[in-house]
């Protein structure tokens, strides 16, 4: 990307949950355009019990995460940064932020997040300690007057991209167990097998605690069969060997959300077919019914020629601004009225 060299020197401090190794590709790709980057784990501990308290009620841990804020306090005293950079805000306390804009008032100050205000609320409190705001969700960005900016595939997509990888999987599911994901997924799994179609999906669940809560509260999860559950994420390398052998990925949404998922900008990347519930996806420039097809949660109606289609390239251009490159640039050097607000 053109502007991306401006990054060079650049002294970013991080802030981001550990999400599937999501954040070192972050960091890989800041690194790569010359930055130096400090991460900090928003989180006081990355441990299935501490995701589990947080999730149920942050204020369960409040000494331990005052504790853990203060302590980097210390660590980055002496430090000076360019820019600081908050993915999610889902733990990071305002006396933080409140202190640390004291000790680095002319540090650039990015917030982003990559989940719903529905979903983690936390972000809201603290939106006036940034001088940029984003948001993946459009419509979350138009309700708190906040830039908006969608996700983004890695490098690791590209070398896929048209691969001539025999396709053994016809439809592929990847994803965290929640809300109506397991009843939607299956019903067309048994689609594919009553089609001659080969479908394979993939469960993840944060931790055996997470699932006991949600099994007695979470009306869901009544008919979850325990035995498709895994409790170990899957590595980069499983996922792209994954996307190598598939035709179509499915996406499952979560239901209150609207803003795209990253497993909709990873077939972009991959260059991969789509079943998507977000029908908010045709508000987007790169959405093609060649490529995409859309389903109802609530009434599931597939076509089988959909699968023997030939994904249609898009624009490079546009390709571009789906990757990681184009989400940093306008996260970093861009403004929150951008390229995506007008399409």
């Amino acid at each position: 990307m053109n502007n991306l060299e401006h990054l060079n020197g650049k002294k970013i401090l991080f802030f981001c949950v550990q999400t599937f190794n999501l954040e070192k590709d972050i960091v890989k790709q800041l690194e790569k355009h010359g930055a130096h980057v400090t991460y900090f784990d928003e989180r006081p501990a990355n441990n299935n019990f501490t995701k589990g308290l947080i999730r149920i009620n942050r204020n369960l841990l409040q000494k331990r995460i005052h504790k853990y804020y203060k302590n980097i306090l210390k660590l980055i005293k002496n430090e000076e940064f360019d820019f600081f950079f908050v993915n999610r805000g889902e733990v990071i306390p305002r006396f933080f932020l409140e202190k640390f804009i004291k000790l680095q008032p002319k540090c650039q100050r990015i917030f982003y997040t990559w989940d719903s205000f529905g979903n983690h609320s936390h972000g809201l409190s603290i939106l006036k300690y940034f001088h940029k705001k984003f948001t993946f969700d459009k419509k979350d960005a138009e309700k708190y007057n906040i830039g908006f900016r969608p996700l983004y595939f890695t490098d690791n997509y590209r070398q896929i991209y048209k691969s001539a990888t025999n396709q053994s999987i016809d439809l592929l599911f990847l994803g965290t167990a929640h809300s109506d994901r397991y009843i939607i997924s299956n019903q067309i799994a048994d689609w594919c097998m009553e089609n001659s179609l080969t479908p394979f999906n993939y469960y993840y669940m944060q931790g055996k605690f997470v699932y006991l809560y949600k099994k007695y509260f979470d009306p869901s999860f009544k008919n979850f069969d325990f035995k498709k559950l895994s409790f170990k994420s899957l590595t980069i390398e499983n996922i792209i060997e994954y996307y190598d052998q598939s035709n179509v990925v499915l996406d499952i949404s979560h239901p209150d959300q609207s803003g795209l998922t990253l497993r909709t900008f990873e077939t972009i990347g991959a260059g991969k077919k789509l079943i998507t519930t977000n029908i908010n996806i045709k508000d987007y420039p790169f959405f093609n019914p060649h490529n995409i097809f859309l389903i109802d949660r609530n009434n599931i109606e597939l076509d089988k020629d959909f699968f023997s289609n030939e994904y249609e390239s898009i624009p490079k251009d546009l390709y571009e601004k789906c990757s990681i490159d184009g989400w940093v640039e306008d996260i970093f050097l861009g403004n929150e009225i951008n390229y995506w607000n007008i399409n």
